[in-house]
């Protein structure tokens, strides 16, 4: 398919945000605050035998298919000791049912062991909904041990999964050794404690509060085959950097809460943003080149990719010239397109102000920028330039949105951007 093929459309501002209405078996966190609610979930049978390589998901009943709910990008962290517990919360985008989990010991240097893995819905805190905790099997066993460089896939857990749930998969690690893959700024309280303790829905045991996420990297549910997702793949401002933590308000949350409410097919939405990262280099993060399969296009059900990244590249002195970084945006569309996926993409805001903008750096994000919106070579532009910019100097994100380094959105301007997303654009090709 040639680029010029491509539909741009040019997207404005959507005045108010939409909050989701929570499926019966969510127990959520909104933008706004805890909620608590019962819920009630049967138990699964124990399984035994434990492969050391899951096995292919099943195919999905006629007129449906698995579609991504929730992921996060996986990165190289720092040693994870053994017999250890962690209790992962994570928020759900689009519901459906059949859930699995995917782990992923894509950075580690040694096998991984999970000796069980649960998923319930949280209460408060650490603590879950009663009867919600349900354990997960794997090729139909309890265990599973996962090789270096690989990823494993759950069998489906019969039931509801609903959307904007906040889920909590509880894993047992006891072979863990060397680096660990996880993603590290969650912007969201998960909780680890040492022995085995996934089974447990209470919170007495989950003494040590954690800011990241360690080898989940993907939720996804089955629902209608006409159904599909949007993965974001950006730098810390998509991760959700200065957002308010756990309470989900990072620009792909709203996003996510708008679409639950739009008449659209593009009802999921994966957040793979990592603070630091670039396009054309590895660093903080392996490179967005570099991690597309992986992160983006693996995912199950994507419809869309929404491309927002490129100012950790042209700040300071990189060195990236805007034919480097264009170079690199091709590349990403091209790929995409070649999978069968929409590409969205976004200007890139501005920084003045941040300790690393100057003139160059600011030279260069605007040829960006032009090339983003007047290239035809996307399926369709937001532009987050403009939403953000100050009325007064267009090279410094409005003080209304400014979190306070210059840089990164607060908790309003990530709200506008969500608002500024053409929903229809999502689903655009």
């Amino acid at each position: 398919m040639s680029a010029a093929s491509y539909r741009r459309r040019t997207v404005g501002v959507v005045s108010a945000l939409i909050m989701a209405v929570c499926g019966p078996l969510t127990v959520s966190s909104v933008a706004q605050a805890q909620v608590q609610a019962e819920a009630v979930a049967q138990k699964s049978q124990p399984v035994s035998q434990a492969p050391a390589a899951a096995a292919a998901a099943p195919a999905a009943a006629k007129g449906k298919h698995s579609v991504v709910t929730w992921g996060a990008s996986a990165d190289r962290q720092s040693a994870g000791p053994a017999d250890r517990s962690y209790r992962l919360i994570v928020r759900t985008s689009v519901g459906g049912t059949n859930m699995q989990i995917r782990l992923s010991n894509a950075f580690g240097e040694n096998p991984v062991t999970f000796a069980s893995a649960y998923a319930g819905l949280q209460k408060q805190g650490a603590e879950l909904v009663r009867g919600s905790n349900r354990q997960l099997s794997f090729g139909g066993a309890a265990s599973v041990t996962v090789p270096a460089g690989e990823t494993v896939l759950s069998d489906p857990l019969p039931g509801k999964l609903a959307a904007q749930s906040n889920l909590v998969v509880s894993l047992y690690v006891t072979g863990a050794q060397g680096p660990t893959t996880g993603h590290g700024m969650a912007m969201q309280t998960s909780y680890a404690t040492a022995g085995d303790h996934a089974a447990e829905e209470g919170a007495a045991a989950w003494t040590d509060p954690m800011g990241s996420w360690y080898w989940l990297d993907a939720v996804n549910v089955e629902t209608s085959a006409s159904i599909g997702s949007v993965v974001a793949l950006g730098d810390s401002i998509t991760d959700g950097w200065q957002s308010s933590t756990d309470l989900n308000r990072r620009w792909p949350d709203y996003l996510s809460r708008r679409l639950q409410a739009a008449d659209t097919p593009v009802k999921g939405v994966a957040n793979e943003g990592i603070s630091g990262n670039k396009v054309l280099q590895d660093g903080a993060g392996q490179s967005a080149l570099n991690r597309l399969q992986r992160d983006v296009l693996s995912q199950s059900g994507v419809r869309t990719v929404f491309l927002f990244e490129g100012v950790n590249d042209i700040k300071g002195e990189s060195g990236a010239t805007a034919k480097d970084m264009i170079d690199g945006y091709r590349k990403i569309i091209d790929r995409a397109h070649a999978a069968g996926k929409c590409v969205v993409g976004s200007t890139i805001a501005p920084f003045k102000g941040w300790y690393e903008w100057n003139a160059a750096a600011e030279s260069v994000r605007l040829e960006i920028n032009e090339f983003v919106r007047n290239s035809g070579e996307l399926d369709a532009v937001t532009d987050f330039d403009k939403i953000l910019r100050s009325p007064y100097d267009h090279e410094r994100i409005s003080p209304f949105f400014d979190n306070g380094d210059h840089l990164h959105p607060n908790d309003v301007g990530m709200g506008a951007m969500a608002d500024a997303v053409d929903i229809g654009s999502l689903a655009s090709c």
